[in-house]
């Protein structure tokens, strides 16, 4: 073999070594971004399985309740309008916020069981409400689950070469579950 075929061989051979290594870190880069983008749907579907399990647990308490607290009709009103709100919601930010909205009604009856000290003491109310918390609690552990994958896939984009990867990919940025302002505020139950 000659010199000359020799050097040949190898510059072939490293420019051969360099490309794989290049088609390796462009096909990883790019499904991370996929991956990232995929967990952040399946986070977010999580939280609407929750908000599915809340919207068909409220019709029993508001029905329950409903016997009892005749006189907050508007309330009731109120709660259903948001669950419809909720389901003819087009996009992730519209259930947002149909959910926070629901969520503040939610508090409001939730305290409607301290003015009406017959109603702790139905069994029905008091199992709904059980349900309706646990719920809450599912619904608070899926929402930050969802903004922790969502932080990942934005600080991802952000990344100088996850930019190109995501760009790449079609991914963009993924919006945080965030309350509304005043939401922290305890809700007041007024007669």
């Amino acid at each position: 073999m000659s010199k000359g075929l020799k050097i040949t061989l190898i510059v072939v051979g490293v420019i051969l070594v360099i490309g794989i290594m290049m088609a390796k870190w462009i096909i990883g880069g790019y499904n991370n971004a996929i991956a990232m983008d995929e967990n952040v749907k399946g986070s977010w579907a999580q939280v609407e399985n929750q908000l599915k399990r809340r919207y068909d647990l409220i019709p029993n308490l508001v029905e329950t309740v409903k016997g009892y607290a005749a006189h907050e009709k508007e309330l009731f009103e109120h709660i259903a309008d948001a669950r419809t709100k909720y389901f003819s919601a087009g996009s992730v930010k519209e259930k947002i916020n149909a959910s926070n909205q629901l969520e503040g009604m939610l508090s409001r009856l939730l305290l409607l069981n301290e003015q009406y000290p017959q109603l702790k003491a139905n069994e029905n109310f008091m199992k709904l409400q059980d349900s309706l918390e646990g719920t809450e609690n599912r619904i608070a552990v899926e929402r930050m689950r969802y903004n922790e994958s969502v932080q990942l896939l934005n600080t991802y984009i952000r990344t100088f070469f996850g930019r190109f990867f995501a760009g790449l990919a079609g991914v963009t940025n993924a919006e945080y579950y965030e309350l509304p302002e005043g939401e922290s505020a305890v809700p007041k139950v007024t007669f």
